[in-house]
């Protein structure tokens, strides 16, 4: 069985061959039982997350990811996010792969994001706004430039030093990223803003976004978890990466339909039917969009495949 840690699964997993692998699965004909999401309890600290999310092609491949959620973690210098995803033959159930978790939902939750920002983002967008400074800020920024022409890139965290350490990692990369402390500034002049942390109160204000910029909302994975507002809701036409996730696990799309802010038919249309054509995405230069993401099986399905005939020539 192959087994690749963090470096190997993240250089398994170049951009543009992941966001491609996720377009065709989300074309595809993916099975996606509904996945399994269970809290576990903390002592004297909040609450932990447990989530077995399980998807196959038929005939090809099956997996299964275990992912665990600490948001504690942050005061222990760890990454929140740990896991592993178990990749099985589709045709004979032989357990082919065990592939770093944590680095595959990473960047798959990244490369998802730009996916969908190739169908809601203007194509001439160049400022990028990215909140917060954990695991997934890094990918989220590096994602982004691989799809639209980014020349500016701000940082923005509760905490400064963790702003200032991505920005210079990102800054290592070659990308022109700096830290900012005012947040509402810095939302005013982007042209797409990448939210990736485990708020519970919006941070980014609807009134603060100009015409024509898209509102990327990858962190909160809990009804009870928010990143923007009702007024973002009410400006912004409304994308998700699949309905029934959406609408029963992501705080920004259930309050505001539970307080009657949004409505099921509002929501333009889910990431498989932009990939496919059959629904339209950004209908105009000045028009706000907002692409809201939980993260779906078939995601991580597309990027273990990936991995796993990266290294072993299709085999």
């Amino acid at each position: 069985m192959l087994v690749l840690d963090e470096a190997q699964t993240r250089a398994t997993l170049p951009w543009a061959e992941l966001i491609e692998a996720i377009a065709d699965m989300f074309a595809g004909e993916c099975v996606m039982p509904v996945r399994h999401h269970h809290d576990m309890h903390v002592p004297g600290e909040e609450n932990a997350t447990l989530i077995l999310m399980p998807a196959w092609v038929p005939g090809r491949y099956a997996g299964v990811k275990m992912i665990s959620v600490f948001p504690g973690n942050a005061k222990r210098a760890l990454p929140a996010i740990f896991g592993t995803y178990l990749l099985s033959s589709g045709a004979t159930g032989e357990m082919l792969a065990a592939i770093d978790g944590g680095e595959l939902t990473a960047r798959r939750t990244a490369a998802t994001s730009a996916l969908a920002a190739r169908y809601l983002a203007r194509p001439d967008a160049a400022e990028l706004l990215v909140c917060g400074t954990g695991r997934l800020s890094l990918n989220l920024l590096q994602a982004h430039t691989a799809i639209r022409p980014i020349k500016r890139i701000h940082i923005w965290g509760r905490n400064p030093a963790g702003a200032e350490k991505v920005a210079a990692e990102a800054r290592e990369l070659g990308l022109a990223a700096e830290a900012v402390s005012d947040i509402e500034a810095a939302a005013q002049t982007a042209d797409i803003v990448s939210c990736g942390t485990l708020s519970s109160e919006p941070l980014i204000c609807g009134a603060w976004l100009k015409p024509g910029a898209h509102l990327d909302l990858v962190g909160g994975f809990k009804p009870s978890m928010r990143e923007t507002d009702d007024e973002a809701i009410r400006r912004a036409s409304v994308f998700v990466d699949t309905r029934a996730g959406a609408m029963k696990e992501a705080g920004d799309i259930v309050q505001p339909l539970e307080s009657g802010v949004l409505n099921e038919g509002a929501i333009k249309a889910e990431l498989a039917e932009l990939v496919r054509g059959t629904r339209g995405g950004r209908s105009a230069a000045g028009e706000i969009t907002l692409f809201k993401s939980v993260g779906a099986a078939l995601e991580d399905l597309a990027g273990a495949i990936l991995a796993y005939e990266t290294v072993t020539g299709g085999k």
